[in-house]
């Protein structure tokens, strides 16, 4: 049988079964009825273990009142978009295909490059595209965002609902993978930053979550002052990921014997920290300031490392003494932790978007899901009694 007689694969038919029947609110074995088939063909054509005969696929477009076609279609790719480029232009002069991903926010396509994700995630997240016009192409000076184009590798749907989080917790992957458990094909991608920055991308309109963590020395309550601060207006819903514990990552066995800030002014101490505006950093430098020690005094205070895995590898690498970072990823790669602070970890989400983008609700109810918050509670060093509480951004 030649290539284009056999049979088309699964992958390459968009199957929208599913999620019309849940929106007509019909049971597996209700439309099974009323499309005369069994509840089993209804199962394992939902779950893309079966391509429905033209009759079926029929009887089941008669059931909706619909057509086949909105039920059933060919997952188009190769289709050519334009967007916004964010983040680094490095890739402005090389002439090799750039792969990225492409998400909608609001009215606007957003396009980063998946080198962007770091080493590992680079080769574990596929593109949704190929960027073929690069900024500054047509020439003049390439600016923070940049028109580009790209050539779609999937279809221009699934792209469009993609889910983009900006924040430092890579948890937020999983929370991915259990979205996929439930039969949602949204994708879920977390672009590293530090709190202060994922809420300027928010603000931005480049991502449709920012996750942070930012203590307010005054009152001790985490993120809802600074948001206070920096947010204009009331149209954001914030969340509650999780609670987490952060503090000194250290060699195991702590060789140094540090116990406190105070002992990054020893001679013999380096650490490597984090980017201003982060809330690892915002961390350290309150406790500086409490031990009256300047920046000026730590050998490595202006060393960064893009999130709190790297500082732990930096330092399990032995090329830091110790660094501001989290207890997952101590515990990851076997460093000993000296707790700081127990803070929040919340997702703001302008409110809007949680009526546009469906995908957004399923992700909040994802995470309150009881397998969801064992998992992490797994990873080390995560309270989860308080996920899924919504906060106000009233002062009270």
């Amino acid at each position: 049988m030649s290539e284009k007689n056999k049979a088309e694969p699964a992958s390459n038919i968009e199957n929208r079964l599913r999620s019309l029947r849940t929106a007509k609110g019909l049971s597996q074995s209700a439309l099974a009825s009323m499309a005369g088939i069994t509840r089993q063909a209804i199962y394992a054509i939902e779950a893309n273990q079966y391509l429905p005969t033209t009759a079926v696929a029929l009887r089941l477009a008669g059931a909706f009142d619909c057509r086949v076609e909105d039920l059933f279609s060919l997952v188009s790719s190769g289709e050519v978009i334009e967007g916004d480029l964010t983040g680094s232009h490095q890739y402005a002069a090389d002439p090799a295909p750039v792969r990225v991903k492409v998400a909608r926010v609001g009215d606007r396509m957003v396009v980063r490059p998946v080198a962007a994700l770091g080493e590992v995630l680079n080769y574990t997240v596929p593109a949704d595209g190929l960027m073929i016009k690069r900024p500054g192409s047509s020439g003049g000076r390439a600016r923070l965002s940049t028109r580009v184009q790209v050539q779609l590798l999937r279809d221009r749907r699934a792209v469009e609902g993609a889910i983009a989080v900006a924040g430092c917790d890579p948890a937020i992957f999983l929370a991915g993978e259990y979205l996929r458990r439930r039969r949602d094909s949204t994708t879920v991608v977390g672009w590293t930053m530090g709190s202060a920055t994922a809420l300027e991308a928010l603000k931005r309109g480049e991502v449709h979550v920012a996750g942070l963590h930012i203590v307010d020395p005054k009152s001790g309550e985490s993120n809802l002052p600074y948001l206070r601060r920096h947010l204009k207006g009331h149209g954001f819903t914030v969340v509650t990921f999780a609670i987490w514990e952060e503090g000194l990552l250290v060699p195991s066995g702590n060789p140094k014997g540090i116990r406190e800030v105070a002992a990054l002014a020893r001679k013999d101490m380096v650490l490597v920290n984090r980017e201003p505006g982060s809330g690892a950093r915002l961390l350290l430098d309150r406790k500086l300031s409490e031990a009256g020690i300047k920046a000026s005094q730590v050998k490595g205070y202006h060393r960064t490392a893009g999130s709190h895995f790297d500082v732990a590898r930096l330092i399990a690498e032995g090329q830091a003494d110790t660094g501001i970072g989290v207890r997952s990823a101590a515990r990851l790669l076997g460093l000993d932790f000296i707790p700081l602070q127990k803070e929040r970890y919340d997702l703001v989400v302008p409110t809007s978007y949680l009526t546009t983008h469906p995908g957004l609700a399923n992700l909040l109810d994802t995470i309150v899901s009881r397998p969801f918050r064992a998992e992490i509670e797994a990873l080390g060093g995560y309270d989860t009694n308080e996920t899924g509480k919504v906060r106000s951004l009233r002062d009270e």
